[in-house]
């Protein structure tokens, strides 16, 4: 099938992809352009899981401040070149995840990095109020283990909704961003002050 070149110039401006990926994904698509999108996400992911064990050693300190300098976010995040940290597309992703910080005041960058004893009490938490509740102890395990996930989707950067797009995660954005720019990138670490906290 012969697709029009407005439509891969389209497809090129909404995703970032490259010409020739837009052309087959339209292609497979059968000219329609969401499902051509829903194409090079996939793949986009695909390929942001083959660079994910690749060395971040490059990268940038942003700072982001909010609601009248009320809230400031500063962050690292790494990259493998020096020539795509000063990209406008990586600036663009750290914006994004200091706006998140700034707003959903993650503790944490990943689950791994949530101390075990935190973990442990939060668990521990939600196993004593099931119990008090008259639940049977396999059941109050299965309840500890639900909270203890929704613990981790408010406290961990990487798995809490997306402010602007809560269908995915802040993992799945930067695995978004990995695919366009075509490198590993990481966040390694933040740090978020609010005025009298």
């Amino acid at each position: 099938m012969a697709v029009d070149a407005k439509l891969v110039k389209t497809l090129r401006e909404m995703t970032g992809a490259g010409m020739l990926e837009c052309k087959a994904a339209l292609e497979e698509a059968k000219g329609d352009l969401e499902l051509a999108v829903e194409i090079l996400r996939k793949k986009g992911i695909a390929k942001a899981a083959k660079k994910a064990g690749r060395e971040t050693k490059e990268g940038l300190i942003h700072s982001y401040i909010h609601a009248g300098g009320r809230i400031g976010v500063l962050l690292e995040l790494n990259c493998e070149t020096d020539f795509v940290a000063r990209n406008d597309l990586f600036k663009e992703l750290a914006n994004e995840i200091a706006l998140q910080i700034a707003a959903m005041k993650p503790q944490y960058v990943r689950r791994e990095d949530v101390p075990r004893e935190v973990v442990e009490k939060e668990g521990e938490i939600a196993r004593e109020a099931a119990l008090a509740e008259g639940k049977p102890l396999h059941i109050a395990e299965k309840i500890a283990e639900g909270k203890l996930e929704k613990f981790y989707k408010e406290v961990c950067l990487y798995e809490q909704p997306y402010i602007k797009d809560d269908k995915k995660t802040v993992e799945e954005l930067i695995k978004e961003y990995i695919a366009k720019i075509g490198e590993n990138i990481q966040v390694r670490r933040f740090c978020r002050y609010e005025l009298g906290e």
